[in-house]
């Protein structure tokens, strides 16, 4: 059975509460990658109670994979309505598998600036890193078969769907 997204991101507040005032972050700016993580960040910060601006980056052009898998047709710029150097910065993402769409998202912000901090929130962890990121907060860590995947569908209501590769429904 898998997670009910809204159960995740109240889960995913209180620890990200929990964190920050231990850390003693008190204005972390908040980011969304490109679509699901947007999705994510702005139930996250409606659960939160804060109206804090909300990034968006898109990390097409980042990815080491880009000459592989081409080009999406809907690409579209990033968005940081603030200033990156010396924040803390709370990245999201819906699901985190090979770790390379946070590894693009990383190039990118540095090329922003140097944040203080970056705390790394996902919805799913399916535990298949190609690379070594680990998520600081999680919602929930799903282990799949092989030709499994989960997508995140939105952005309301936010619903987890299960995907099996190589099938046509």
């Amino acid at each position: 059975m898998l997670p009910q997204p809204d159960l995740l991101i109240s889960s995913i507040a209180q620890q990200l509460q929990q964190q920050l005032a231990e850390k003693g972050i008190e204005n972390p700016q908040f980011i969304g990658i490109h679509t699901g993580g947007v999705w994510v960040a702005k139930a996250l910060l409606k659960a939160l109670g804060a109206d804090n601006p909300l990034g968006e980056l898109n990390v097409s052009f980042y990815r080491d994979d880009f000459s592989r898998t081409g080009l999406h047709p809907q690409v579209r710029p990033s968005q940081l309505p603030f200033e990156i150097e010396n924040q803390h910065l709370v990245l999201i993402d819906d699901v985190l598998m090979s770790g390379r769409t946070i590894r693009a998202a990383l190039n990118e912000l540095f090329d922003y600036g140097r944040p203080a901090s970056v705390t790394l929130v996902c919805l799913l962890d399916l535990n298949a890193r190609e690379l070594p990121i680990r998520p600081d907060i999680v919602g929930e860590t799903l282990s799949l078969a092989q030709n499994q995947r989960v997508k995140l569908t939105g952005p309301e209501p936010l619903a987890i769907e299960l995907k099996t590769l190589g099938s046509t429904e």
